[in-house]
């Protein structure tokens, strides 16, 4: 309305303002009608034979005002005008559809109308998009159990898989799932994966829980653990502890970021260790976030840091001796929300003490952990335990339009750490002797985004965006020309 107006009123800049009101009027019911398209089809409905009566309303009855106001000869002319804009803005559409049309057989507008759905009413839609786009894949993931004395048993797993993109879509919730399905109290910690590993659907965490159900069965425990150490090499720094024929490893840069390890690190990390251990259960701890960022990539200096960290920790891990363990487990809700950064979960401690050391693994459901808040908490711990190490799920439930919500950025650590100190004392109060056992289950037909599928799909956006304006303006000057064409064609006519 707005828009009709202001192009209406441009008849007064003629000296006849009465002969130029007729055309700015229809000029504006054009303008309104080339809004409208595009914006129902991208809100709305993106089937454009859908939206264009819904999108000529307004222009419409503006049309039977003008009749009403200048007679016959305006409606002529004004629903030519019409038919114009209209036509424009649908070149426009289409255009807009075609790059993400030939690059994945998706339409953009029907993406985005799944999106503004899931924004607003929790719709899954989103999910069947990226199953047109997905790929299977085979997922190793390795498991520590921990068997208690006369307690509850724990579980520490490790899924190579992405807990993402959003919200409730795909993977996102992928560590509240997994650990509301058994009995046992599970730790889901990040492996090496980033965005390409989401899964394109939550049905397809039913594979992974699967798969770790039967690496259950049949397991051999041992009651020696090694003495957690830590080793680091350039900027990256790990938390190594053995247990028997299995290692875990908890990997973080910080105070420098901290951010997703591509996949393939991880399973040249897992296939190097096997050289001393069956199964090897390495953790991005994701706990340090400056900005949003590139994920670490194989071969780039920052993953041969990781590379050569994880080898000189196996290395001097593997000589450890193992010696009896205790180990003791809380799990706490918070009192924050998703929108402050707090994934369902809230904060998971597993306490380990070794010949007299006290270790504890504090993981909360989060994606990352602001710059600085990792250390202000392992400080706040110094006095209840020897080492610590701070881990975030990553679960993506915590964004929405933004990928940037970590920890302790709503929430400043000093209302954190009262919760984190209280859990930890709980957990090193609940610590039973205990024997530990490990599986690497091989979690098959996963249906994930697929290799560099982001990449290619966010740099396709890109070009749209970048072509969009200077293409809008050329249709509305195109539009414009054939209305003057128009008026002058009509008015020779008449």
């Amino acid at each position: 309305m707005v828009v009709g107006v202001i192009i209406t009123a441009f008849a007064a800049i003629g000296v006849d303002s009465g002969f130029y009101l007729p055309i700015t009027y229809a000029t504006g019911l054009g303008m309104v009608l080339s809004l409208r398209m595009p914006v129902l089809v991208a809100v709305a409905d993106y089937r454009l034979r859908r939206m264009i009566i819904p999108a000529a309303l307004q222009s419409l009855f503006g049309l039977c005002a003008g009749y009403y106001y200048f007679g016959q000869e305006f409606l002529l002319w004004a629903g030519g005008l019409l038919i114009i804009f209209g036509i424009g803005s649908s070149i426009f559409i289409w255009l807009i559809e075609r790059p993400l049309k030939r690059a994945f057989g998706l339409s953009g507008l029907s993406f985005l109308n799944a999106f503004i759905a899931h924004m607003t009413d929790g719709s899954k839609t989103l999910e069947d998009f990226f199953s047109e786009i997905g790929e299977e894949v085979t997922i190793p993931q390795v498991s520590l159990f921990f068997s208690r004395e006369g307690a509850d048993d724990a579980v520490l797993t490790v899924p190579n898989i992405h807990p993402g993109p959003m919200g409730e879509i795909g993977s996102a919730n992928l560590p509240k799932i997994i650990h509301d399905r058994f009995d046992e109290e599970f730790f889901v910690a990040h492996g090496c994966a980033t965005h390409d590993f989401n899964l394109v659907s939550e049905s397809e965490v039913e594979v992974i829980i699967d798969a770790l159900a039967k690496s259950q069965k049949n397991l051999i425990y041992s009651d020696g653990a090694g003495r957690p150490v830590r080793t680091r090499y350039g900027s990256v720094e790990i938390l190594t502890q053995r247990f028997s024929d299995s290692i875990l490893m908890i990997s973080t840069r910080s105070p420098e970021k901290t951010e997703d390890i591509d996949f393939n690190i991880g399973m040249t990390i897992m296939a190097e260790g096997h050289r001393w251990f069956r199964d090897v259960a390495f953790i991005d701890a994701h706990n340090c976030m400056t900005d949003v960022s590139s994920p670490v990539l194989p071969a780039t200096p920052l993953g041969t840091e990781y590379y050569r960290a994880a080898l000189a920790a196996m290395e001097k891990a593997v000589t450890e001796p193992l010696l009896p363990f205790s180990v003791g487990i809380c799990h706490r809700r918070l009192p924050f929300t998703r929108l402050e950064g707090f994934g369902d979960l809230g904060i998971q401690v597993l306490a380990m003490s070794v010949d007299g050391i006290q270790c504890a693994y504090i993981l909360f459901d989060g994606n990352n952990i602001h710059e600085g808040v990792r250390e202000e908490i392992r400080e706040a711990m110094s006095d209840l335990v020897d080492e610590s190490e701070i881990m975030t799920t990553d679960t993506h439930v915590v964004n929405t339009v933004s990928g940037k919500n970590p920890i302790g950025l709503a929430v400043p650590a000093s209302e954190i750490i009262p919760h984190v100190r209280s859990a930890v004392l709980e957990a090193l109060a609940d610590q039973k002797p205990a024997k530990a056992a490990s599986s690497t289950s091989w979690c098959e037909g996963l249906i994930i985004f697929g290799s560099h599928r982001i990449a290619q799909f966010a740099s396709t956006v890109n070009a749209m965006l970048v072509f969009i304006p200077p293409l809008s303006l050329g249709m509305l000057i195109l539009a414009f020309i054939l209305s003057i064409l128009t008026f002058s064609v009509i008015g020779l006519y008449w």
